[in-house]
């Protein structure tokens, strides 16, 4: 009972005390800004490209990517909320449907992506059961239930081919020969810059009529962003000097990632505030900083694709076999041998070493590039992973890719 009573004055006094926060969703990664500070151009080509639809003629397929965190998706979004509202207004037939092929049950196979589509048209379809051409149907004949223009934003574009094969996009960009009444457009996103490369190339073509390439923010950028939701998320003079432009660096440092950069600033309110303190210092941004990574390389590795989980699982498999630095070959040998117990189409060796330069840009491992002269050039491996966060990792890839059954 003393606990107990301990506790709720806990809570009693939480809900008393005065937050550094005037509105938290704000600085949080689910929050759609009405206002896309230094991504103005990249909102006029997208409106461009889909605007289209509002006269009934079906826009070209669009094929978006860059680095997570540039803002991709809050831009396709904002201008689908426009879009929509104008359509509204005039009452066009324009239906917009966003998926995140992330997401379990929804996008991992061709039968639920479908599924999920013909749901957002009132049709009732079993999570498994009937056979993929019959769903199929049932989704086609909706859309043919009357005139209407369909835009479908598939974003993490990747994740759903990784988990269904690329075929699928293939279908859905060939759907509208079998259309009469209605027509559908594609918008995929994806934080792969080299992903459309694996890509059929009648896949490839198909989706990407017309391609955006968002770039990363600098640390300017990133500073004026984080001055704008900063003002409406904390109260008045809670963030001290040099706070923002901190926050902005770090940010910067990886890539451009406004989401960090955000996320940082919200983190490090929460830790000022749990300390009782009435302004954000520069400790407070460090605090937050060490607190993010711990969870960071978990997050990269549980959201990345199935190749890119085989090759680091390779890479975690020779690096317990050898104590001193290993090479692009010995992991690609092994990675045939991991896509094969896996289920996976192994990729060429070139792919691998690209997938491997991008570990190393996430910061999972150092990989340093080797020039052999006319015999080419190799990557030399070595783990920067702390060995508590690499055994979690690693019975996170055993689990995804089913290798605790194969071994």
């Amino acid at each position: 009972m003393v606990g107990e009573r301990k506790i709720s004055t806990f809570f009693e006094s939480y809900i008393d005390e005065d937050s550094l926060f005037k509105d938290k969703k704000i600085l949080q990664s689910s929050y759609n800004p009405e206002n896309l500070i230094h991504r103005e151009e990249q909102i006029k080509i997208i409106a461009q490209i889909m605007a289209p639809a509002l006269r009934n003629e079906r826009p070209s397929n669009l094929f978006i990517y860059g680095k997570t965190g540039t803002g991709k998706t809050a831009c396709v979004k904002h201008v689908s909320n426009e879009m929509m509202s104008v359509a509204k207004e005039r009452n066009i037939s324009i239906k917009i449907f966003y998926i995140n092929c992330k997401l379990k049950r929804i996008a991992d196979t061709e039968y639920r992506l479908i599924a999920q589509l013909a749901r957002e048209f009132g049709k009732e379809i079993p999570p498994t059961g009937l056979p993929t051409d019959e769903v199929y149907n049932i989704f086609l004949k909706a859309l043919e239930s009357k005139e209407q223009t369909i835009i479908l934003i598939l974003d993490e574009i990747d994740q759903l081919v990784a988990k269904a094969g690329d075929e699928i996009i293939y279908n859905l960009t060939r759907i509208n020969s079998d259309l009469k009444n209605a027509q559908i457009a594609i918008v995929g996103i994806s934080n792969d810059l080299v992903f459309t490369n694996n890509l059929d190339p009648r896949v490839k073509s198909s989706l990407s009529e017309e391609e955006i390439v968002f770039p990363p923010y600098n640390a300017i950028q990133l500073q004026g962003i984080l001055k704008e939701r900063s003002q409406r998320a904390f109260k008045d003079n809670i963030i001290t000097e040099g706070v923002v432009e901190k926050c902005a660096a770090y940010a910067a440092r990886e890539h451009g990632d406004a989401r960090r950069a955000l996320e940082l600033l919200r983190v490090a309110g929460e830790i000022a505030e749990r300390k009782g303190s009435k302004k954000i210092l520069l400790d407070e941004i460090d605090e937050a900083e060490d607190k993010i990574e711990r969870d960071r390389f978990i997050d990269i590795v549980t959201t990345q694709p199935k190749q890119f989980q085989a090759t680091l699982y390779s890479i975690f498999q020779v690096l317990n076999q050898k104590t001193s630095q290993i090479y692009t070959g010995e992991v690609y040998e092994l990675y045939k041998d991991v896509c094969n117990k896996s289920r996976l189409r192994p990729l060429t060796q070139r792919r691998v070493s690209d997938i491997i330069g991008e570990m190393d840009m996430l910061g999972l491992i150092n990989a340093k590039v080797i020039s052999h002269g006319r015999f080419g050039r190799t990557r030399e491996i070595s783990m920067s992973l702390s060995s508590n966060i690499k055994s979690r990792i690693k019975k996170i890839l055993e689990e995804d890719l089913g290798m605790k059954e194969t071994q």
